[in-house]
């Protein structure tokens, strides 16, 4: 069945929904869809009140690891943590509350060519059971159809890694579960990739959570009918937790709760 799973992305210490492809290292700021005037605990303890698990907090660059420290202390063992993830502060995270680490960046060299032995050895450090792959991708089309490659440095860098059945099949030894993001479309409240989300679906052998573009609960329901109902999905800037007109979070808390069977819940 599909889920509705909680997010938090913070920036320079805040709680906003930005338009993901504008993310840059060159100092300019990113589109900014929403920042909140509540804190980041606020969110996580909602999250919280709201029996809602399998959520994530995303650090969007430096200058955030004090307000992902506080979501996790507001919810521990009930989020997981990205960006900036290493072997090196895993573990830190993990004590500090989290349920699993997210990582992409680490994995791969300068150059965007995939380092398999990273993967062995964060998931040997920390546990399989406590890792999750963000396979943050940008869609490139092709004579064969449409086709996806996994982005880093915050989706600005393309890597040498496809998002593929068999790159999928390969990480089944090494991680928990895997988070996708949909690169072109994040924070654009213009539609999912439904074919994305209907290839995660079609391999469907580890828990997944599809995000970007979500702008309604006709494409919460597309996730579910793309995917079959193996794909979970995420919800930024549509929601109207985040300002956003298109999705009521009390719909998605009666979606989950349709979806377990428990509509009294």
């Amino acid at each position: 069945m599909t889920l509705f799973r909680p997010c938090i992305d913070l920036h320079d210490g805040k709680v906003k929904q930005i338009v993901g492809g504008t993310l840059r290292d060159d100092g300019s700021s990113p589109r900014e869809n929403f920042v909140a005037d509540d804190s980041p605990a606020w969110f996580a303890a909602r999250y919280r009140s709201d029996s809602l698990s399998g959520g994530h907090v995303i650090k969007l660059g430096p200058g955030n690891d004090s307000a992902a420290a506080e979501a996790l202390a507001a919810y521990p063992e009930g989020l997981q943590i990205g960006g900036g993830i290493t072997i090196e502060n895993a573990g830190a995270w993990l004590d500090a509350g989290a349920s699993h680490v997210i990582v992409t960046s680490w994995l791969f060299d300068q150059e965007g060519r995939f380092q398999r032995d990273r993967l062995k050895q964060l998931s040997a450090r920390v546990g399989r059971q406590r890792l999750v792959l963000d396979l943050s991708c940008r869609r490139i089309e092709s004579d064969q159809g449409p086709q996806w490659r996994v982005a880093m440095n915050r989706w600005q860098k393309l890597t040498d890694l496809p998002v593929t059945a068999s790159t999928l099949d390969s990480f089944l030894d090494d991680a928990d579960q895997l988070l996708i993001h949909a690169a072109d479309v994040e924070g654009l409240c213009g539609g999912i990739d439904a074919e994305l989300a209907e290839l995660m679906g079609r391999w469907g052998k580890l828990p997944m959570t599809y995000a970007g573009g979500t702008r309604s609960l006709d494409d919460v329901r597309l996730v579910r009918d793309a995917s079959d109902g193996r794909v979970d999905v995420t919800v930024g800037s549509a929601l109207d937790l985040f300002g956003g007109t298109g999705v009521a979070y009390q719909d998605l808390l009666k979606w989950n709760r349709q979806q377990i069977g428990d509509p009294n819940r």
